[in-house]
């Protein structure tokens, strides 16, 4: 079904939509495309929208581990929402939820982070 991955930044904020599946083959084009996104746009957090990815693999943990410890050097935060139930085990079994943070949607999120949607 392949990845299809649109941003989009509103203040300091990176919303990052997947929508697909995120796998070793997709892996690469997405870690260029979303380090280029924060580093030209004065990116210091990330909202991570995994509504619509219906699969992820390990090497999709590793595209977003990677760009959390980038906005964690910025100072800011990752925070993960509106996450699918294959995907939500994936991030439970890995424990990557004891350093991303969930929230319920995106509108939420981007409040909690400070900006109002």
């Amino acid at each position: 079904m392949g990845l299809t991955t649109s941003f989009d930044v509103k203040e300091d904020v990176l919303i990052v939509r997947m929508s697909g599946e995120l796998d070793h083959h997709e892996a690469e084009v997405l870690r260029n495309e979303w380090k280029e996104m924060i580093y030209t746009n004065a990116i210091k957090h990330v909202v991570l929208n995994l509504e619509s990815v219906t699969f992820m693999d390990s090497s999709g943990l590793g595209v977003v581990l990677g760009r959390y410890k980038e906005v964690l050097q910025l100072g800011g935060e990752m925070v993960v929402c509106s996450i699918s139930a294959p995907v939500h085990r994936l991030f439970e079994m890995s424990g990557l939820f004891k350093i991303v943070r969930l929230e319920e949607n995106e509108e939420h999120a981007l409040f909690t982070l400070g900006v109002a949607s």
